[in-house]
């Protein structure tokens, strides 16, 4: 059972796991410490507990005791309770959804033991918009995927904002993250999967025309500048989507990272 702590002040210790939740640079360093990360609002706060990551504490607004009573009775941890005011001091600005929780991270499987029985897999090459890696796990959850891979210099998927977008889609698609950025993509290879890199390259194989095969990687570049010429260099086959001739006159030739996913995700399953 919870264990129901009223809290009044901002600088009280115990709530150290939730302090400036928007300053980017201290939570990385705070998370990695504590080995932990941070869960905001119902949904995402039952599926993260859903999947067995162990409770360290909730920090929440009294009226949230009541909707959250069921998940509440099976924990053995403090839950912290304020008025909204204390929760937004801590936090560093308002919690709207009124809950958040601390929860301990689960080690990482290896790469190979990610894709072992998996036909579809999103490669993800140094995204670094926590937004966008929650939205691109949102796509690959929705539409299918099986794992998704991720370089070493990724965002966090567990960091709040990923967790927050992709709607706790993070905690529904098994992923690893690499150790070697230059050979890694070998371990895929060995495992039997064929390597396909997204490029706008108009001399890319359209999506709706490329043959994945029984297992398929697709591998996404980072937010600006696409995928590296070392990946490009490794892949089996480059694949695009096709733009509309109008937008390739007025310069437009390619979508933003999450729309591509999204897209891409749709055809790379739909050929399972």
């Amino acid at each position: 059972m919870v264990h129901q702590v009223p809290v009044t002040d901002p600088a009280d210790p115990r709530l150290a796991d939730y302090t400036r939740l928007r300053d980017v640079n201290l939570r990385k360093s705070l998370e990695a410490e504590h080995g932990l990360f941070i869960a905001e609002g119902e949904k995402v706060i039952r599926r993260a507990i859903g999947t067995g990551h162990p409770v360290r504490s909730l920090l929440m607004a009294r009226r949230w005791l009541d909707p959250l009573a069921d998940v509440l009775d099976g924990i053995d941890a403090p839950a912290f309770v304020a008025d909204d005011a204390v929760v937004e001091a801590v936090a560093g600005f308002p919690v709207h959804r009124g809950a958040l929780a601390s929860l301990q991270r689960l080690p990482l499987p290896p790469v190979k033991d990610v894709v072992a029985s998996a036909r579809r897999v999103l490669v993800l090459e140094d995204l670094v918009d926590h937004g966008n890696v929650g939205a691109i796990f949102r796509c690959a959850a929705a539409l299918g995927v099986d794992a998704v891979v991720l370089a070493p210099r990724c965002a966090d998927p567990l960091y709040r904002r990923s967790v927050k977008v992709s709607m706790g889609a993070v905690f529904a698609v098994p992923y690893a993250r690499m150790t070697n950025w230059r050979d890694d993509l070998g371990v895929l290879r060995a495992a039997g999967f064929a390597l396909f890199a997204l490029t706008p390259d108009a001399s890319a194989v359209p999506l709706d025309e490329a043959e994945f095969g029984d297992r398929a990687a697709l591998m996404l570049g980072s937010e600006g500048d696409g995928l590296s010429s070392h990946w490009m260099d490794e892949a089996d086959r480059l694949v695009r989507i096709p733009m509309s001739d109008a937008a390739l006159a007025n310069g437009v030739d390619s979508l933003n990272v999450v729309a591509a996913a999204a897209i891409a995700c749709h055809d790379l399953v739909r050929s399972r």
